[in-house]
């Protein structure tokens, strides 16, 4: 495999430094229509959330993929029975699936599913984002709501006209990032419930994920921008005219490798980050 290695420079605090990516490895296409990746550090293994259908149909077709640190697909097929699964979040041995218009909790341990939280009024349930106390925040990016699961219980969080195509979600402490899939806005909205611009990425914003002095921000249509901890945007890469998506992203900041998953390309590609 040739590695394809992307320069960039990014400003961070006054000082420039360079980046490197160098893509390790790509899956076998067997996934189908990967939308989301997601680490899970204590297994050290990825989950691939698979649509494997139409975005937005009920089908029961979707399926949650177990793959290797090395990107081995372990098992295709670990979960089946969903319908589109999109955006992830673990908490306390349990796996959580943002659903079209319901979360579906799954058991890591037996690979069951154990629940679902149906969402009144959900359109197109998207993200997820856990924080470190167990609250599941989950984005609809048809109706511009974020909702909570907390103890079993659906509750509408926030919701605001400037959060129609709402999409990636990022719990920090107190704060949530917030990224809009239709402009490419990206909000902090604080725990008072106060929304308020931070920066703007590609057109398409997918997922959100922590990196370093900010945070990364994947675009649909094929791009991956870094943003700093002062709202400055910069492009790491750009894959739209291969014709390859970049969907919701994870990063492992302890084998510094960045997880892409490429939608009808059906593979994850992953990118070392030096």
């Amino acid at each position: 495999m040739k590695n394809c290695i992307v320069f960039l420079l990014i400003l961070v605090s006054g000082f420039a430094y360079s980046q490197n990516l160098t893509l390790k490895w790509k899956t076998d296409t067997l996934l189908r229509v990967p939308e989301s990746v997601l680490v899970d550090h204590e297994k050290n293994i990825l989950y691939v959330a698979n649509i494997n259908g139409n975005p937005g149909a009920k089908d029961g077709n979707g399926f949650i993929s177990k793959v290797g640190m090395d990107g081995k697909i372990i098992s295709l097929k670990w979960v089946e029975g969903l319908d589109a699964p999109k955006g992830m979040g673990l908490h306390n041995g349990k796996l959580y699936v943002a659903d079209i218009s319901k979360v579906t909790e799954i058991d890591i341990a037996t690979g069951k599913i154990v629940n679902h939280f149906d969402v009144e009024g959900a359109k197109f349930l998207n993200d997820i984002t856990v924080t470190s106390k167990g609250v599941v925040y989950i984005s609809d990016t048809q109706t511009g709501k974020i909702h909570s699961l907390i103890s079993g219980k659906i509750a509408t969080y926030y919701e605001s006209a400037e959060l129609n195509g709402v999409n990636g979600l990022l719990s920090e402490g107190n704060d949530l990032y917030v990224v809009n899939f239709t402009n490419g806005k990206n909000y902090k909205l604080s725990q008072d419930k106060k929304l308020s611009l931070f920066a703007t990425t590609a057109p398409g914003a997918d997922g959100v994920v922590p990196f370093r002095q900010g945070y990364l921000v994947s675009s649909w249509n094929g791009e991956i921008d870094h943003v700093s901890n002062k709202g400055v945007t910069t492009q790491l890469l750009d894959t739209k005219n291969k014709k390859i998506n970049s969907a919701d992203i994870d990063y492992d900041a302890k084998t510094k490798t960045l997880f892409v998953p490429t939608f009808y390309a059906n593979s994850i590609m992953a990118y070392e980050i030096k």
